[in-house]
């Protein structure tokens, strides 16, 4: 049964557009969206509306993975992405809805991500601390502003 909801509010040093392209960008994703102790395998990646992606996450400490994929449904560069997500593993039924917000705000980028439909399995505590790990990594990838 798929119940738990996660919410996730920061604000970053960055532009919308470069935060956008942190999330559709395998390479990028791979970095920062594995929670600390794994490792993140991007197999299929097609941004689009209607396109799909499949990953896997390792933990580096057994070499355990889940597989898991999806499909995004609203793509608005720098304002906007949802998409759906789906465990491999049948020990985790249901369909995940991940919705992402952006906007400029006087300092960076205003970012808001609500996870909803969690397997129940999942206490939704864990997944909220993954997310903050992940977006700690992913303030270290998209705050720095190195020139060319």
């Amino acid at each position: 049964m798929a119940t738990g909801t996660v919410r996730l509010h920061r604000v970053l040093r960055t532009k919308p557009e470069k935060l956008y392209r942190a999330f559709l960008d395998a390479a990028a994703m791979a970095k920062w969206l594995p929670p600390y102790g794994f490792t993140c395998t991007v197999d299929h990646l097609e941004p689009t509306v209607g396109g799909s992606f499949r990953m896997s996450f390792e933990n580096f400490s057994t070499g355990q993975a889940h597989s898991f994929g999806g499909q995004y449904l609203k793509l608005v560069p720098g304002e906007l992405i949802q998409y759906t997500d789906k465990f491999d593993d049948p020990n985790l039924p249901g369909e995940i809805l991940v919705t992402v917000t952006l906007k400029a705000v006087s300092c960076g980028t205003e970012l808001n991500i609500e996870q909803s439909g969690l397997p129940e399995v999942i206490p939704v505590e864990m997944c909220y601390l993954g997310w903050q790990e992940s977006l700690a990594q992913l303030a270290t990838l998209v705050e720095p502003d190195i020139p060319g």
